[in-house]
């Protein structure tokens, strides 16, 4: 199963799955792992997944932590 980690806004988030099929998971700092409160749609392909997540934390934005990035 492939998994794309971002740091969006200072959060880190893991994205796992295929297209039509994610799943996305808050990442701890000691390497833990839980469940999101928020689903990604079925129909966003891997390529638009750092905007979508963008999109949907915009509100989370600060000076120091302004931008959304794939990190692997």
């Amino acid at each position: 199963m492939k998994e794309l980690r971002f740091n969006v806004f200072g959060t880190l988030i893991a994205v796992t799955g295929a297209s039509g099929a994610w799943r996305a998971f808050h990442l701890g700092s000691e390497g833990k792992r839980r469940p999101a409160d928020f689903i990604v749609p079925d129909d966003v392909a891997e390529h638009e997944l750092c905007e979508y997540l963008a999109d949907l934390f915009h509100e989370h934005a600060t000076p120091r932590n302004n931008t959304a990035t794939q990190i692997s």
